[in-house]
């Protein structure tokens, strides 16, 4: 597997400072958090666009994805939706990002009214994103946790640019075994986020494999050529141990338990 890790385990972090812990710990490539707190954002000039992309070649990493915080699935004009995800876009091409992130965001709205919302909304842009060269992946999150829920708003798409995201988290939040969210998955996966926490009562980011999350059984059905990146929420949780000094063990951890059954 291909290996990566979430800036947003190492909130406001220069960028030649993510590209070195990724080179110097041996991972391939990294999600760039995209939010105005962040060295990252639709508002970088095209020197800066630039600059960013001669760091991470520099480092020989890739830049896996933008996580950006767009909500396909919310409520209101579709128009504001767009255009955020078309500025995202847009930064994805620049940079050279292979994808971009967004979210559901469903709010309160009934399953088929968020489901229509969010397939309207991507196909809108599947024709932009593969002019542009970039894969927009609905992560599952929120109100769309489980694989089945991502993966009916994918598979009405129907593009190839539109894809989805596995956050193992939430699909083990919503009590889908991982065997089930990869088979619904598998055909539109983007890439793999990790992450481990004690309980479904405590979401404290915790080194990898200290936690309940079957991440074995989660890294048993993606193939080799699968990104897989560690999402270390220290933005939301600043008690937690500081990433970089887990970065070491955790790409261990995850080559261990990822390699190939004998």
């Amino acid at each position: 597997m291909k290996l990566a890790f979430s800036t947003l385990g190492v909130p406001g972090t220069p960028v030649s400072e993510v590209a070195r812990l990724a080179a110097g710990n041996g991972y391939q490539g990294v999600e760039l958090r995209v939010h105005p707190e962040e060295p990252v954002h639709p508002g970088l000039s095209s020197l800066e666009r630039a600059d960013v992309v001669e760091v991470f070649k520099a480092a020989g990493v890739e830049i896996v994805a933008l996580a950006g915080y767009v909500q396909v699935a919310t409520e209101g004009d579709d128009e504001p939706v767009l255009a955020e995800l078309s500025a995202l876009l847009k930064l994805a091409r620049d940079l050279g990002a292979s994808s971009v992130r967004v979210f559901p965001g469903g709010g309160d709205q009934e399953r088929e009214e968020a489901d229509a919302a969010a397939a309207r909304r991507l196909g809108a842009l599947a024709p932009a994103a593969a002019d542009l060269g970039v894969s927009i992946l609905l992560e599952t999150h929120d109100t769309h946790r489980a694989g089945l829920d991502v993966a009916r708003i994918v598979g009405t798409v129907g593009h190839p640019r539109i894809g989805a995201i596995w956050d193992v988290l939430h699909t083990w939040l919503a009590g889908e075994e991982p065997a089930a969210s990869h088979a619904v998955l598998a055909p539109h996966l983007g890439y793999v986020q990790v992450k481990d926490v004690a309980s479904a009562d405590d979401l404290t980011p915790l080194p990898l494999g200290s936690g309940v999350l079957p991440l074995a059984e989660c890294l048993d059905g993606p193939g080799p050529e699968t990104w897989v990146c560690w999402e270390y929420e220290k933005r939301w949780y600043p008690a937690a141990a500081e990433l970089p000094g887990l970065l070491g063990a955790g790409r261990e951890h995850l080559l261990r338990i990822g390699a190939p059954k004998q």
